[in-house]
C-alpha cells in the first residue's frame, strides 16, 4: 500500500510562527520602503549618481553635522571618498594620519562604531583621534561598515557638532546609506580599468598618492613591509605635530630619508 500523505503534515508550525512571519514581511517592507525614498532622494531628476550626493544626502536623512566615505585596504585607510565640509574633511584626515577612530573600528569589526558626546566618553578611546577632533567642533561621531558579501570598502562617517546620540530612524537611514554606498562604488568600480581607480570615485577624492609613494620608499629604506613603513610615517608626523602629507611630501622630495635609528627627528640627506 502506497503510503499515504496529508496535506500540512510535517512540522507542526508553534503559535506563533504567523506572527513571526509577519513581522519579517513587514520589516522587509519597512527596509524596501526605507531603501526606495534614500534611492528617491539621491537620483532625484538626474540620471546619475555622484559620490558628493553619498555623502550630502548620508548627513541630511541623519540630521548630523556632515559626512565622509573612507576607503579602506585589508586594515589600512586608503583615502577619502568624499566628505560634506571641512570639518569632515579634517575627520577623515586624522584617521588617515593616526589610524585609529570610528571608520577605522567600524571597518575593522565590521559593526557600526561611534561615541554620542567625543568631549566625555563614558568609556574613552582614540586617545590622538578625539582631542583634536573636539578641537575642530566634532562633538558626536559615528560611522558604519561599507560591506556587501565577502567585500569590506571601509566606512561611512558621521558628526555632529552637538553632542547626542542617533535616534533608531536616522540610525536605520544611516545603515541603509552604507549599504546603498557600497553597492554604488561597486558598481562605479566595475567599469574601470583593472588596477586603475574609476573616474567617478577619483571625482572630488582624496586618496593621498603621495603618502603611498612615500610608504613605498621607505619601505625601500629600511627594507620593511609597506603597512610598517606607514606606520613609521605615522610615528614621525605624530612625534612632529605635523600632518601625515606634510612628512610624505618631504620624503618623495628627499628632504626626509628614514633609517634604523630614526627616533621622529626630521633627517635630511
Amino acid at each position: 500500500m502506497s503510503p499515504q500523505f496529508t496535506r500540512g503534515a510535517g512540522r507542526r508550525r508553534r503559535p506563533d510562527d504567523g506572527a513571526t512571519m509577519a513581522s519579517e514581511r513587514a520589516g522587509s517592507v519597512t527596509s524596501q520602503r526605507r531603501r526606495l525614498r534614500l534611492l528617491t532622494r539621491l537620483v532625484g531628476e538626474s540620471a546619475e549618481l555622484e559620490t558628493g550626493r553619498l555623502c550630502e544626502v548620508s548627513a541630511e536623512v541623519t540630521g548630523t553635522s556632515g559626512a565622509g566615505i573612507m576607503l579602506m585596504s585589508g586594515e589600512l585607510p586608503q583615502g577619502s571618498v568624499c566628505s560634506t565640509d571641512e570639518v569632515s574633511a579634517l575627520i577623515e584626515e586624522l584617521q588617515f594620519t593616526l589610524g585609529e577612530g570610528p571608520c577605522v573600528d567600524a571597518h575593522q569589526h565590521d559593526r557600526p562604531a561611534g561615541e554620542p558626546d567625543l568631549a566625555h566618553p563614558q568609556s574613552p578611546r582614540w586617545p590622538a583621534f578625539s582631542p583634536p577632533a573636539v578641537d575642530a567642533g566634532v562633538n558626536a561621531v559615528f560611522a558604519f561598515p561599507l560591506r556587501l558579501g565577502g567585500a569590506r570598502l571601509g566606512a561611512l562617517d558621521l558628526y555632529r557638532d552637538q553632542a547626542g546620540a542617533l535616534t533608531d530612524e536616522q540610525h536605520g537611514d544611516a545603515l541603509a546609506m552604507a549599504d546603498i554606498t557600497t553597492r554604488a562604488i561597486l558598481a562605479m568600480q566595475a567599469n574601470a580599468p583593472p588596477g586603475q581607480l574609476a573616474t567617478e570615485l577619483e571625482e572630488g577624492a582624496d586618496f593621498h598618492y603621495a603618502v603611498h609613494q612615500a610608504s613605498g620608499m621607505v619601505a625601500a629604506q629600511l627594507d620593511i613591509s609597506v603597512s610598517e613603513a606607514l606606520i613609521r610615517l605615522r610615528a614621525h608626523a605624530f612625534g612632529n605635530d605635523r600632518r601625515l602629507h606634510q612628512v610624505a611630501d618631504d620624503v618623495v622630495a628627499r628632504a626626509l630619508r628614514f633609517d634604523d635609528h630614526d627616533d621622529g627627528d626630521d633627517q635630511t640627506p
